[in-house]
């Protein structure tokens, strides 16, 4: 999933992965022991709540783009699980029925692509179009999507009028002065108090937590004694959250380009590790770029690629390209190649063409989507659940000379995005809501094996993350992508991996040990 910033810059974060408790988490106090076990309590009862109603699946309306035979329903969940009687709200969820026969059925298999901000709704299609890779398992499994609170069609949130989130060029990322650093912190200041002025009840329950809790409920009102589940980038952080708060209610859990779970990376940390990463991988996209030159003519080598980088940058900052496209929009369109091999070839081509005297693709590729305002706020909503959940998930620094000095330290030898990154973050330095303190992410009684599949070279979610919790969930299993790096490791063309995610979600096997595969074929022109 990709996701545009607002604010001055617009990095755009995609797949769920961003940044962190800058400090380590305080140790949890008596009331939040309490608030703890209450809203553990009313999860019980939203779910027993959810089993007994079940979800009244009809064709799903005609504006939603999701055809026959796929569904649509809807479950209630508490806005505040600490008062679970209390206003409810409505989780859109969606599902394709398993192609198999009854006896081949094992249930419903719940996806969420990542975000925070990401819908789940489009899985069920990989059913009806009969995705290759998916053909096994849809014979097993109704696949099933969801909007998380706050997302699309489940009471969604905003922080801005969509009209101006779309507006552009916005300023460049890269500050040249103090100045340039104030007016950011401005934009910053006022997204968070936008946040709050038009999504105010429901900021305090935008968090990671609430959503797993979510999860569960959906879970019951399904009709499943055990949740299957598959998790993308930050949706591997609901279920790493699941799996801690819910260890027994888990039959299969898949979890692919794994979030760092560790306090001290949620989530200001894991920004900043994400930036390096980041560099890595744009790296890697000049080198292939240069040596596919006879194709592209950007540059024969990663410096020459490099060099026409910034050039199109210098250019966009001067005069933005059709009036509209700056070093902010550059940067939003060109993050994809690092994010998703997929994504290599046609950015390339863009800025093939833009080199060649045609700037109409890049303008289009790269451009504000107008359509995208008050009838159709999937990125303004979308940016404001990655900043609410980030924000109110964790305690963030409020000290400027901290986020300053860290950002700027690392910009010096990881440019691409560490300024897009630290703008797009900072409303969590005025945030006006309690922030919480992460869940510490363990194994507990009943976990079965979980399945954790990751690129070593991936910039969303960096392969020390895929580490770290397959220490956390004992009995996990690991598999590593070598010398790969996109994102969403599952949905590409590796038989090594897709091997054996079909024979976990078929059979719950896993190898003896970890396992390392190839990587798979790098794109071609």
């Amino acid at each position: 999933m990709r996701r545009t910033a607002v604010l001055g810059s617009a990095g755009t974060l995609i797949a769920g992965t961003l940044i962190a408790g800058a400090m380590a988490a305080p140790a949890a106090n008596a009331d939040s022991g309490r608030r703890t076990v209450s809203e553990a309590r009313g999860v019980t009862i939203a779910a027993a709540r959810a089993a007994k109603t079940g979800i009244d699946w009809k064709d799903c309306p005609a504006d939603w783009g999701l055809a026959k035979p796929v569904q649509c329903g809807w479950v209630s969940v508490p806005l505040d699980y600490g008062n679970p009687h209390g206003k409810q709200i409505k989780i859109a969820v969606d599902r394709a029925r398993s192609t198999g026969t009854k006896s081949e059925r094992q249930g419903s298999l719940i996806y969420n692509p990542g975000g925070p901000g990401g819908s789940g709704m489009r899985f069920p299609l990989r059913v009806t179009t009969k995705a290759p890779l998916w053909k096994k398992t849809a014979e097993a499994y109704d696949f099933v999507g969801f909007d998380p609170r706050g997302v699309g069609h489940s009471a969604p949130i905003s922080c801005v009028d969509p009209q101006e989130f779309v507006k552009a060029p916005k300023l460049d990322p890269v500050p040249d002065s103090e100045a340039d650093k104030r007016a950011q912190r401005k934009l910053a200041a006022e997204y968070a108090e936008g946040c709050k002025e038009r999504s105010g009840e429901m900021l305090p329950h935008m968090t990671t937590p609430n959503t797993a809790r979510d999860l569960d409920v959906i879970r019951a009102a399904l009709g499943d004694r055990k949740l299957n589940f598959i998790g993308v980038s930050y949706g591997t952080y609901i279920g790493a959250v699941y799996a801690t708060l819910f260890p027994d209610h888990v039959r299969r859990m898949l979890v692919d380009s794994v979030v760092n779970p560790s306090r001290e990376k949620i989530w200001y940390q894991a920004n900043l590790d994400q930036d390096v990463a980041f560099q890595t991988r744009w790296e890697d996209w000049k080198k292939w770029v240069a040596q596919h030159d006879a194709t592209f003519h950007i540059g024969d080598t990663p410096q020459k690629v490099e060099a026409q980088w910034l050039k199109l940058r210098a250019a966009a900052k001067k005069e933005p390209i059709g009036g509209v496209v700056g070093p902010a929009e550059l940067i939003g369109f060109f993050q994809a190649a690092p994010y998703y091999d997929s994504a290599w070839v046609s950015t390339a081509e863009v800025w093939s063409k833009y080199l060649a005297g045609d700037e109409k693709a890049l303008v289009e590729a790269a451009g504000p989507d107008l359509s995208d305002t008050a009838g159709n706020i999937s990125a303004e909503n979308g940016n404001a659940v990655y900043t609410a959940v980030e924000c109110t998930d964790a305690k963030w620094p409020t000290s400027w000379k901290r986020w300053d000095r860290d950002n700027t330290r690392l910009h010096e030898d990881h440019p691409f995005m560490t300024w897009a990154n630290a703008w797009m973050n900072l409303p969590c330095a005025t945030w006006g809501v309690k922030q919480q303190t992460p869940v510490e992410v363990k194994s507990g009684k009943g976990l079965p094996p979980v399945l954790i599949v990751q690129s070593e070279r991936d910039a969303a979610t960096p392969y020390e993350g895929a580490v770290e919790l397959h220490k956390r969930l004992k009995g996990s299993r690991l598999i590593t992508e070598k010398d790969a790096g996109s994102h969403g490791v599952t949905n590409a063309v590796n038989p090594c991996i897709n091997e054996r995610v079909d024979s976990y979600l078929l059979s719950g096997k896993t190898d003896s040990r970890d396992v390392t595969c190839a990587p798979h074929a790098a794109p071609k022109p």
